[in-house]
């Protein structure tokens, strides 16, 4: 297994006049829990995409586990062993919480576009998901349909389908936003219960939450690295302070 999940070197994503990433540089360990914090407009989904390939970097390099991914589409990189949640919820509401991880494991398969044929999954598949839902705590919810699902659950099914593909490393899109404080608990606990040797990147704007569940913090602010320490360290830095939480250096 590789020391280094992740290295970017100088990576940089511009629209335009607009560099919303200004040359990161960026390494983190394998099995590391990481949090990607700042405020609004920092840079953090944007990273993200470049990681995922969602966007190709303008500059730079982004290396995963010694592959060099960086012009790489989102499917390479994903059969690679990135996976990744969004902001928004990505689910088919009219289907089960079964039918939805079935249909996350095909797209993984060369039959992905053959979504309606047989429905029979081999033992290992049907493992993979069993798996992937009970690490998100949805164990005893595969016969549910979506629609019927609290927004909570919703969020907990979007962490098992990124599970089902048995990633080596996973990135969560504020993974808590828009759920109420048992709600965000439940999901912390889901984080806390991942294995220890996937490696975990967060973005999240609950700064209590995002300390409390990693091992490492980077702050951006700008497109730019401002910091990164301990969690314990980032809670009294004045930098932080400043351009996150609002506090001037002299408060």
């Amino acid at each position: 297994m590789a020391e280094v999940a992740l290295t970017l070197s100088g990576v940089a994503v511009a629209f335009g006049a607009l560099r919303a990433v200004d040359g990161v540089d960026l390494s983190i360990p394998t099995g590391q829990r990481r949090a990607i914090i700042g405020p609004n407009g920092a840079g953090k989904t944007t990273l993200f995409n470049a990681i995922t390939g969602v966007v190709p970097p303008t500059e730079g390099r982004v290396v995963f586990e010694g592959h060099d991914i960086t012009h790489l589409p989102p499917h390479k990189r994903a059969a690679l062993g990135i996976a990744r949640t969004f902001q928004i919820t990505n689910l088919f509401p009219s289907l089960s919480v079964e039918e939805n991880m079935v249909l996350a494991l095909r797209g993984l398969s060369p039959q992905k576009f053959s979504l309606f044929g047989s429905p029979d999954l081999s033992t290992a598949d049907q493992d993979r998901i069993s798996r992937a839902l009970r690490l998100a705590g949805l164990a005893d919810r595969s016969a549910t349909v979506v629609t019927e699902m609290a927004y909570g659950d919703q969020r907990q099914l979007e962490i098992a389908l990124a599970l089902v593909a048995t990633p080596r490393m996973l990135l969560l899109d504020e993974p808590a936003a828009g759920l109420s404080p048992s709600e965000r608990s439940i999901v912390a606990d889901v984080i806390r219960g991942l294995p220890k040797e996937l490696t975990v990147i967060l973005i999240e704007h609950d700064m209590d939450l995002a300390l409390g569940l990693v091992d490492y913090v980077t702050c951006l602010h700008e497109g730019r690295l401002l910091v990164e320490a301990l969690p314990a360290d980032i809670r009294t830095d004045p930098r932080v302070q400043e351009v996150y939480l609002g506090k001037p250096h002299h408060a």
